[in-house]
């Protein structure tokens, strides 16, 4: 009687491994250095780039997902001609609101953005150059941050969109160490998302804890 082989087979197939592409790193993007966002919006503000230096400066004070900035209309952050100091949306991934501040340099860069395009309430804020999208698409914007990241001699395949939304997060955590408060900044549902977002270690918890005299 000849054996069943089959199940052998099987587990003699190799396995099929994800292909990585050539250049690029996976894992989390770190966030940015305070002297590489200087760097970057003065490369920016050189370069008279008002759309570009709008999105850099709103994506940092926003925290917002690339899929939330790029839907963002006019009426989203500004009224009545003024652009405000806070915002609220509600967020394509979890369906949940989640409010930011617009500090005033992002007011003054957002607000020339508008006056250029002469943009109207019901405009998305960041619109696309070509003629077939209303509006800048995720994958434009990500090879926008590339571009920035080259322009100050950053390796453009360790840093993404992440890196912009993770910046101001990562700094307020560093502060303050309030990681409820973090969490309700980036929008997260769930604590353990924003520790998992920020790399939060036990040697910063320790750090914290150290922090407190009872």
């Amino acid at each position: 009687m000849t054996p069943d082989l089959t199940y052998e087979r099987k587990e003699a197939q190799p396995r099929r491994l994800r292909r990585i592409p050539v250049g690029k790193l996976t894992g989390q993007k770190p966030a940015f250095k305070m002297k590489e966002v200087w760097a970057i919006r003065f490369h920016l503000q050189l370069a008279r780039n008002t759309r570009e230096l709008a999105l850099f400066d709103l994506a940092i004070d926003s925290k917002l997902r690339g899929c939330d900035l790029v839907r963002l209309k006019v009426a989203d952050v500004a009224a009545a001609g003024e652009v405000k100091s806070r915002a609220a949306i509600i967020q394509k991934k979890t369906g949940r609101p989640v409010q930011f501040e617009i500090t005033e340099q992002t007011r003054v860069a957002v607000a020339a953005l508008i006056l250029k395009h002469a943009l109207t309430g019901s405009d998305f804020l960041f619109q696309s150059r070509l003629a077939s999208s209303p509006r800048l698409s995720t994958r434009q914007y990500a090879r926008l941050v590339q571009g920035w990241v080259r322009s100050i001699d950053l390796n453009p395949a360790t840093y993404g969109t992440h890196s912009l939304r993770r910046t101001k997060a990562a700094l307020i955590y560093k502060k303050t160490g309030n990681l409820r408060a973090v969490q309700l900044l980036l929008g997260h549902t769930k604590l353990e998302s924003t520790v998992r977002y920020l790399g939060v270690e036990v040697d910063d918890a320790l750090t914290i804890a150290e922090q407190v005299d009872l």
